[in-house]
Order: C-alpha cells, then structure tokens, then sequence
C-alpha cells in the first residue's frame, strides 16, 4: 500500500512553522552582524561571531534526525522538536538585540553571540523535523510539491522578518537611531514580533498536522527505525551506507551555502562602504544604521521573489528536471551577486536580489526533492540532518578563513565577499550537473 495523496490544505498546514521559523531566520540574518557591530565586533571578525550558529547545527541536526526517527509520542515524532525548538528560540529573539541590558554580568558582546549560538541551535532543533516531515507524508510524486510550499512560507516568512524593521521606523515612527552600544528599538521590537509569530506558526502546524502511527507506517511497507544502537552506532553506519546521489550533492550544497554564508555574514558592511560610502566603520552613525535597514530591504526582496519562483518550480522541474532547474536557478543568483559589485545606488541592488531570490528558491527545494528519492524512509530523520552536515561545513569553513580573506586578500573591502559567493553559486550549478536523480520524471 502506497501513501496516500495529500490535499493542498493539508500540505501547507503541515508546513506552516516554517513561516515563523524564517521569520525569526530572517531577522538574524538581516541584522545579527549590525548587531554585533553595535556591540563592538570588527568587520573582519564577523565570521568569527556567526561560527556559532553552524557549528551548533553541525551538531545537533544529526542527533535530532536520530532521535526522531525513534521517537514516538502522544504528540508524535517529529512535532515534539518543533515545540521544544520554537520555545528556545523564543528566547533568543527576545534576548540577543537586548544584550547590551546585561552589561552588569558579561560583556554585551558575548551576550549578544551566545543568544545567536541558541537562537540559531533552536532554529535547526526545529528545521531538521519539517524536513523530514515531508519525507514522512508524501508520496514521491508530490515531494517537489512539499518542498516547494516550504520553501513559499519560508520566503513569506523571511520577507516579513527582512522588512519589519524598515517598516517600523518609515512607516510607525519607531526610533531607528540609538547611543553607541545600544541596538535601536525598530530592531529589538521586530525580534520581540518574530518571537510571537514563530511560537504561533509552529503551534498551528502541531494542531493540524497527524503524523502517521508505527502501524500505518507498517502499511506503507516501510519498516519503523529499529530501536537497537545508539545515537553513533547509527551515525557511523548511516555515514557508512550513504548513497551515492546523497554524497555527489555534497558538493552542490558545500559551494552553495559557502557563497550563502558569505553574503549574510557581509552584506551589511559590504553596503555600508560600498554604497553609502562609509570610511570610518562608525556603527553608530545614521549612514550604518540606513545601511542596514537597506539590507533587511534587499533581503526581503530576494526571498519575496523565491516565494513566487517557488510557485514555479514544480512545473518548471517536471518540464526541465530537477537537476536543470537547479543549475539554472544557481547561475542566476551568481549573477545576481557578482553585479552588486558594478551598481552605485541603493535601488539597483533590488535587481540583484532577483536572481538570488531564484537561487535561493531552488536551494532551499531542489536538493531536498533530489535526496528524498534515494534515502530509506525509516532513516529519513538521520539522513536529513547528515545532509545538514553539507549545510554547516562549507559555513563553518567561510567563518574561518572569510575573515582573514577580507582582511588580506582584500584590504577590508567586503564587496568582494560577494563577488566570492557569487562564483561559489557557478561552481555548485556545475557541480549538480553530476548528481545522479534516482527518481526524477521529466515531461517530454
């Protein structure tokens, strides 16, 4: 017995926490450097900071993946991370852009990089799930279909958490100026907004999504996680038997998210000098802070165009292939970087995001569609967060050495960080050209 069809409602709803988490994602990557910068961090030591948030989802995925394979509650096996995740991350949204009310006990700094550390290992405690929730719903057919809603709400969701602050201060008044060392209220009151809408989001996929039961599972013809061995003994073994589509998108997403990590981490000063024409890196200026309300912009453009190009993309793939679409998708958002480089006004940088807004549809989609068909259904939790793996390394690897590549190969000059990303995006697209899709169906 196959799995059952699902309807569109119950697609979206079973997917509707990834609007809340990429809001609260969103928020962190539009101002987590700004605010880091308020706090005292140098340009070249941003990529230190943001170690943090891979590092801990190079750990956590993986364990999370093991142990809600295993899980099984009242609530579920995949809801009971959405919640713990979502609460924890509460926390961090609320706390990180308030640090500087903690100076009596540590240094507003440190502060502010641990609550990134928690809001970014609460992020994947919950991701990691929704992940391998679509695996554990839907047919092969209509996967393309559930990543792709994902990746719809995660653009909804981001463009929300990319704007809020804009908005708050054009718009409602919200002071977006504040003394040096303090973070503006239009950025701390959009964290406290994306800590009530992440909370709300993932509680509505909890109430309307039923998981299927050992025994349904059964039915499917799909044999439940065996409960035998540990959280390593599985590791090793499914690091072991790892299929080989799973290991050729290794490098498609290492060269991915290596550029992507690049742009979040540098944007922010790469506009400010770049474009506003700050010299002195004075954080606390009003060209600083429009600078970084400019990113929040640019980044809500680009993922309010992967939400629309995500609409697109299941046609786009059952004409062209999974793999085409995805090349295609990624030499788009190369362009679109490497062009940040040539344009001199604020305003072109909306064209730029156009095609990063493609990449980024495809990349959060195509690669997931692509893996789903070749990893075994009882291990789809472990295999999602093993796959993560591809996801922290190549940011991990851009945190070491993206600092010292600003600082000496560059002179402090971070447009060229995303110059660098945009040709990692070139080098991903040629890449995925030699992944094998083991169930890919294309119309001819």
């Amino acid at each position: 017995m196959s799995k059952p069809r699902l309807s569109t409602a119950e697609i979206w709803n079973m997917s509707v926490g990834f609007l809340g988490i990429q809001m609260g994602f969103a928020l962190q990557n539009g101002n987590a450097s700004r605010i880091l910068q308020t706090f005292g961090a140098d340009v070249h030591e941003l990529s230190w900071f943001w170690i943090v948030a891979p590092l801990t989802g190079m750990i956590i995925q993986p364990i999370i993946g093991h142990y809600s394979d295993k899980t099984w509650t009242k609530l579920g096996r995949r809801r009971p991370f959405f919640l713990a995740g979502a609460i924890v991350a509460c926390l961090g949204l609320l706390f990180m852009p308030n640090a500087a009310s903690f100076t009596k006990y540590l240094p507003s700094l440190w502060v502010g990089a641990g609550m990134l550390m928690i809001m970014d290992a609460s992020f994947n405690v919950s991701m990691e799930p929704f992940r391998a929730l679509v695996g554990d719903k839907l047919p092969s057919d209509q996967r393309t279909a559930g990543f792709s809603v994902q990746t719809i709400l995660i653009g909804i969701g981001a463009v929300i958490g990319s704007w809020l602050p804009y908005f708050l201060g054009e718009w409602f008044g919200v002071e977006t100026e504040a003394a040096e060392g303090v973070v503006p209220k239009n950025v701390i009151y959009s964290f406290s907004f994306g800590a009530l809408v992440l909370i709300s989001s993932i509680l509505w996929t909890i109430f309307t999504t039923k998981e299927y039961s050992p025994d349904e599972v059964k039915t499917f013809g799909e044999e439940e996680s065996e409960h035998g061995g540990g959280f390593f003994q599985n590791l090793v073994v499914s690091l072991k038997d790892m299929p080989k589509t799973m290991k050729q998108l290794g490098w498609v997403q290492f060269f991915s998210w290596f550029g992507l990590f690049g742009m979040w981490v540098f944007t922010t000063p790469a506009i400010a000098t770049h474009i506003y024409g700050l010299e002195n890196n004075d954080t606390s200026s009003p060209a600083f802070q429009e600078a970084g309300n400019w990113v929040g912009i640019i980044f809500g453009v680009y993922n309010g165009v992967s939400a629309l190009y995500a609409f697109l993309l299941p046609a786009i793939a059952r004409k062209l292939g999974r793999k085409k679409t995805h090349m295609v998708s990624l030499v788009l958002g190369g362009l679109g970087l490497i062009s940040m480089y040539f344009f001199t006004t604020p305003n072109a940088l909306l064209i730029s995001m156009v095609g990063v807004g493609f990449a980024w549809a495809s990349i959060l989609a195509m690669p997931y569609a692509i893996l789903a068909g070749s990893i075994p259904a009882r291990k789809m939790g472990i295999y999602m967060g093993i796959f993560n793996l591809f996801i922290t390394i190549p940011q991990i690897t851009n945190a070491i050495f993206g600092g010292p590549i600003i600082h000496y190969l560059f002179g402090d000059r971070a447009i060229y960080a995303l110059v660098l990303s945009g040709v990692c995006f070139f080098i991903a697209a040629a890449a995925t050209a030699l992944v094998d899709d083991v169930d890919e169906v294309v119309v001819k």
